[in-house]
């Protein structure tokens, strides 16, 4: 709708809003036409402050200009919407709702950043749902028009920017008729022209700048009418009607939540749910926020309203109650004191910060509230408050009528392993083929490719307004691609009674059941669950698909579900590959046929033993390590374990300060292969670890002796530099369970074997059979000591490979290109660092929980990292090294005086040296430590 609506689109990417660039930019490219049969023009700026000031020039000289943003973003923009407010200049922005940065960063949905821009003057609309979201695009851009208030249109960032549903589509005559070919024309009109020259934005003095600010107030006045006529005039054309605060429940209605954005369909959901109870509860939608109407907000609210819970999805700290809390309270409040109407309790509620769930348990919850004789009046629902106590419990296994009536599918993936493409195909050809209605919602975790996914599949005959994810005990399939997930995950949690579970294994079918851990086995039997299983990687390979087995486990979807005939399904899958590859390339078509024929064929049923011959099950390694910290076995394993939902907020660093060097515990066991060192060819370059974007190879050097213990199957061999001592030996290491198989080291590798020269020094193994040698050859490699940093060659690649490296098993994509080069910095310098992280993929693979890939050495010394926004990190940079100047300066004059008070030999304790030179450094610490040694116990009043 905004492509269609608009000439000028300035652009900035942004998660979750970037996509909508991005399809306009491809739309732009593909020369598709706007409604008046012009290609917009898209350009992309260098921030979302310039695409701001972008949109503000276009705007002025007469064009109809939009654009999308999130969170950051959207902040960088304010400077230019209080101007385009302030001259009453018509234009839509479209804003995936995501959180902004505070004591972290979060890419999740939810209403703080639309919630900074309440005082720029902008209208403030929001959507739903995505059916709502193409609606209301429309209905603000018809809106604006009319009424010259800029408006910002959002929704939920994830929840529903990137959820897959069944929609009407607006037809582009429709769009047509809601834009006043006369308003256009008057926008245009007010544009600045040499034909008709005015001069806008001036400079105003204290006389008349108030005044000027107060005349605008009869187009605020008149905008909520605008906009519901907005609304009327797309009803009569859609037959799909809103309201400013849409009212859905008992018309005698004592208890009422209000809220915005996708929650409001959970609450519907829930509403009629008890109403069919017979319980007096409603819901109150609201559209429009800004401008605010009381009138329409106590028109749609039901008089008999007695208890009121205003819920925000965001949090203003210090605030005695969030912003629309306190706008309900006063429309309320003044109805009160005018005697108009009754004053029913109001309390304000948080809840779904950064896309946390927002369940029908917890809309039970707040209704359950609601019915206290003294409820809270600021309350939390969705998380476990053991510090101030705020939150409210829920009904874990409260379920819906209309959630019972839906067929649910869950698929675990990897990120990128294209689960998530086949999901979505496998929406778009039941929404095609039958007459039902489609929801696909796809649970990332923020780190790069090769993160799990979960996808969320609803199937049913009537429209689906469950925002929140299929709950335990609900998905009639369940499928799990990752074999590894088996050991890691409570896959079948989701599994409802009496279903099916899918499950990508290398395993023969005939001996998978044994393979299965126990705690799974007893479910697949108390829940009567049919096991089916496919070694997809195998047909990948054989059918030339490479690791890609998104094709073959949709293909497993459809012939095992029983959603669709298998015929119609096998042929709607094949429909879809050509739609998605036809134009693309024949030969990827001919490929993806063979796969999904191929499976039709490697697709079995295990049949599942009887309780008495069920056999004893492999045994696990235990949930949590023996020897990790504290911190560690509380926080960051739980998280990484699935449970993070669960954890108080007592655990929770207040300022978001973590240790470092928890990445060595995740063990993500995602690599497929693994490299395998030729001892006897490399050369010892140490190339293999200088590309290695995980620091999975690594590369030591030790003394002979160091290696006596070594188990038999550890590799090391003398060290070929002569710059070496005498008698030192050499290892290259991978660490198996963090490797993530991209084979960047083989890539890189320069030696072949003459007699094989497909052979390399390093080389690609399954890794099934190498896993336990190899974990244990890695756990003696960090047990040797580290080599003399003094004897080594910083300035060459096999000299730096042998440093230390404090960075280590990160998120990043396999292959990543970049983290070498911070992996390299901190092998040099690691332990002097102050990093100053731009917000982007280094923040994801850098300093996303529940890991943190940098850690420190053996005297507990490592890189100081800090996130900052991406706009400003170089002066955020230049600070850090401002206050480190400072601080050294500060220290050289201290200890300075210190060693002169009390022994001038040491007056040069700490010499000027350049930072990146090792032996300065240590010279440094040495001078250091000998003069803290004297000061101990020194009575020199700044000894201390």
């Amino acid at each position: 709708m905004a492509y269609l609506t608009n000439e000028v689109i300035a652009i900035y990417p942004i998660t979750p809003a970037s996509s909508m660039g991005e399809w306009a930019d491809e739309w732009a490219s593909q020369g598709r036409l706007n409604l008046w049969g012009a290609v917009p023009t898209i350009i992309e700026m260098q921030s979302e402050g310039g695409a701001a000031g972008a949109l503000h020039g276009a705007l002025t000289s007469g064009a109809l200009a939009t654009s999308f943003t999130a969170s950051q973003g959207l902040l960088l923009m304010i400077p230019n919407l209080y101007k385009i407010a302030g001259e009453l200049t018509p234009f839509v922005l479209h804003v995936a709702a995501r959180a902004l940065a505070t004591h972290a960063l979060s890419i999740f949905g939810d209403q703080s950043d639309v919630m900074a821009c309440r005082a720029t003057g902008c209208a403030m609309l929001a959507a739903n749902s995505p059916q709502e979201a193409q609606d209301l695009a429309v209905v603000a851009q018809a809106a604006t028009l009319a009424g010259r208030i800029p408006v910002i249109h959002f929704f939920d960032g994830f929840r529903t920017s990137h959820e897959v549903a069944k929609i009407v589509a607006v037809e582009t005559d429709v769009v047509r008729a809601m834009l006043d070919a006369d308003l256009i024309a008057a926008h245009r009109t007010r544009a600045l022209s040499p034909e008709h020259p005015v001069l806008r934005g001036t400079s105003q003095n204290p006389d008349v700048f108030f005044q000027s600010r107060e005349r605008a107030n009869p187009w605020y006045d008149a905008f909520p009418q605008i906009v519901q006529a907005t609304m009327d005039r797309f009803g009569e054309l859609t037959g799909r009607h809103y309201t400013l605060f849409d009212y859905v429940g008992a018309m005698d209605a004592e208890r009422v939540i209000v809220l915005m954005g996708s929650g409001a369909e959970t609450v519907h959901e829930t509403v009629d749910h008890l109403c069919a109870r017979g319980e007096k509860v409603g819901v109150l939608k609201v559209r429009l926020y800004r401008p605010f109407s009381p009138a329409a907000l106590l028109a749609a609210l039901p008089p008999s309203a007695r208890s009121v819970a205003v819920l925000d999805r965001c949090k203003e700290p210090g605030a005695d109650g969030e912003p629309l809390y306190k706008d309900v309270v006063t429309a309320l409040a003044q109805a009160s004191a005018d005697g108009t109407r009754a004053m029913p309790r109001v309390i304000g509620g948080r809840y779904g910060l950064a896309s946390k769930e927002f369940t029908p348990g917890m809309v039970q919850a707040v209704f359950g509230e609601l019915a206290q004789p003294a409820p809270k009046r600021q309350f939390t629902v969705g998380i476990h408050d053991d510090l101030t106590h705020l939150s409210l419990p829920w009904d874990e296994a409260f379920r819906t009528d209309a959630s019972r009536q839906l067929q649910h599918a869950v698929f675990w993936g990897l990120g990128a392993d294209g689960t998530v493409s086949a999901n979505k195909n496998s929406i778009k050809i039941l929404g095609e083929a039958i007459d039902l209605q489609a929801q696909g919602y796809f649970v990332y975790d923020s780190k790069k490719s090769g993160a799990v996914t979960v996808s969320h599949l609803r199937f049913g005959p009537a429209p689906i307004r469950s925002t929140y994810l299929v709950e335990a005990g609900m998905a009639g399939f369940v499928a799990c691609h990752q074999p590894v997930f088996v050991e890691r995950y409570d896959l079948l949690a989701h599994a409802a009674p009496d279903g099916v579970f899918l499950l990508n294994t290398p395993v023969p079918p005939d001996q998978v059941w044994d393979t299965l851990p126990q705690k799974m086995r007893a479910q697949i039997q108390e829940k009567r669950l049919q096991l089916w299983v496919i070694d997809a990687y195998a047909v990948a390979a054989e059918a030339g698909m490479g690791r890609r087995i998104n094709t073959i486990m949709q293909t497993c979807f459809f012939a095992i579900s029983g959603i669709l005939p298998k015929d119609q399904a096998i042929a709607a899958i094949k429909h879809a590959v050509d739609k998605t590859y036809g134009k693309k390339s024949k030969r990827l078509v001919e490929l993806n046929y063979k796969a999904i024929d191929m499976t039709l064929t490697e697709l079995h049923r295990v049949a599942i033993p009887t309780q008495a011959a069920i056999g004893k099950a492999p045994e696990l390694a235990p949930a949590v390590p023996a020897a990790v910290p504290d911190f560690v076995r509380d926080l960051t394993l739980p998280i990484y374990q699935g449970h993070g939902d669960h954890l108080p907020v007592s655990l929770l660093p207040a300022d978001g300060t973590y240790p470092l060097g928890t990445a060595q515990y995740e063990k993500r066991n995602i690599a497929l292969e693994i490299p395998v060192w030729d001892a006897d060819l490399c050369t010892q370059c140490g190339k293999c670890v200088l590309v290695c974007p995980h620091t999975a190879i690594r590369a030591r050097a030790f003394s002979a002796e160091a290696a006596a213990s070594a188990p038999p199957t550890f590799k090391h061999v003398p060290a070929r530099s002569k710059d070496l001592p005498a008698g030192t030996h050499i290892s290259y290491q991978v660490a198996p369970e963090d490797c993530t198989g991209c084979g960047d080291c083989v890539e890189a590798c320069p030696i072949h074997d003459k007699s094989n020269v497909s052979h390399r020094a390093v080389n690609m193994a399954p890794v099934a059979p190498l896993r336990e040698q190899e974990r244990d050859n890695f756990a003696f490699f960090l047990r040797l000591p580290e080599f003399d940093r003094g004897l080594l060659t910083h300035g060459t690649i096999p000299g730096s490979m042998l440093l230390d490296p404090l960075f280590e098993f990160s998120g990043a994509c396999a292959g990543c290109g970049e983290t070498p080069y911070i992996r390299l910095a901190t092998q040099l310098f690691g332990d002097r660092m102050l990093v100053a992280n731009a917000t982007g993929c280094s923040s994801i693979y850098g300093g996303n929980l529940p890991s943190t890939p940098y850690t420190v050495n053996g005297a507990g010394r490592g890189p100081a990292w800090s996130n900052s926004l991406f706009e400003d990190n170089a002066e955020f940079g230049l600070g850090m090294r401002l206050a480190a100047d400072q601080l050294m300066a500060y220290a050289k004059l201290l200890v300075q005086e210190l060693a002169t008070a009390i022994g001038g030999d040491l007056a040069a304790a700490l010499v000027d040296a350049d930072q990146r030179e090792e032996a300065c450094i240590v010279e440094q610490r040495r001078r250091v430590a000998v003069l803290l040694d004297k000061l101990a116990g020194s009575a020199h009043p700044r000894a201390r």
